[in-house]
């Protein structure tokens, strides 16, 4: 009886996502032709958690005529920046049995920037990034050339932490493939042993576990090259795949699954708002814990 229970919980598990992207999940990422009004956000996409593209929407910003390398080397190319650093680019990521965090080093912008277009060279790849407003710590020069939010999506969102996020493309493009968070019974987890990359002084990589640190839940699969034949259920996931060009903003609504690649020298600017800890983070901590108890994970 029991065992039978459990089956009709899978069955209803697997079947679930499909009616949900019926009903709610578009065939491709939706573009708007010019920033919606904070009601029509609010109404139209932060409520139904889609994501969409928003054209024209950075065209204001002096940032999108003046970031390139030599302005950038004029303005700031003597300040010292965090940047990751890796051997293949994947940082945060899994690598064999690990989860990999970048070895993080302090460098002159305009090193970076020598680097990134083969004037010199560096062990790995260079990644200027960091989490916590790296623009108005490491770079208040840069400023100026860009709004401080987001006004039609401040007057949305605002609440009191960092879950949506507004992706502002500002030169390049970046790449998204995303999964619904009703894709969750189809997406694997898998608990890994963090470690952080270490530079030797000739150039190499070593990896060194971080041992007082818990073991990491993140996804093992590579979604661009899944292997479904150790993970078969990822086959019937349906990603949403989409391009962010200069100028362009993707809202990329919070509990979304995602993976991100960008073109050489792409600069982006995310701005960050906490979600809304409503019934939709009700149901999908719901989905969550039975996919986990169904051993379906």
């Amino acid at each position: 009886m029991a065992e039978a229970a459990l089956d009709a919980v899978r069955r209803e598990l697997r079947e679930f996502p499909a009616a949900a992207r019926e009903l709610s999940v578009p065939l491709a990422v939706p573009y708007l032709d010019e920033p919606p009004t904070p009601l029509h956000f609010y109404r139209d996409w932060v409520c139904p958690n889609r994501p969409c593209i928003i054209r024209n929407a950075l065209h204001h910003w002096p940032a999108l005529q003046k970031w390139s390398f030599p302005y950038l080397r004029a303005t700031v190319g003597s300040i010292e920046v965090s940047v990751a650093v890796t051997p293949d680019g994947y940082a945060d990521a899994v690598r064999g049995d690990r989860f990999m965090m970048p070895a993080e080093r302090r460098l002159p912008l305009s090193y970076v920037l020598d680097v990134l277009e083969g004037q010199t060279q560096h062990p790995g790849v260079l990644y200027v990034q960091k989490q916590c407003s790296n623009l108005p710590t490491e770079l208040p020069q840069l400023l100026p050339d860009l709004e401080s939010h987001v006004p039609w999506a401040s007057e949305a969102l605002v609440h009191k932490d960092h879950y949506e996020n507004l992706y502002c493309v500002v030169s390049g493009e970046k790449h998204f493939l995303l999964h619904p968070p009703s894709d969750r019974p189809f997406i694997p987890y898998e608990l890994y042993t963090p470690a952080t990359y270490q530079l030797t002084e000739e150039g190499s990589f070593k990896m060194v576990d971080e041992e007082a640190m818990e073991k990491v839940p993140w996804i093992p699969l590579d979604p661009l090259a899944p292997d479904l034949a150790q993970y078969p259920s990822y086959s019937q996931a349906r990603a949403l795949c989409c391009t962010v060009q200069a100028g362009e903003i993707l809202y990329l609504p919070a509990l979304w699954f995602h993976h991100v690649q960008q073109s050489h020298g792409c600069i982006a600017v995310n701005y960050w708002y906490d979600m809304e800890y409503d019934l939709k983070y009700s149901y999908f901590q719901l989905l969550d814990s039975l996919t986990k108890a169904s051993g379906l994970d």
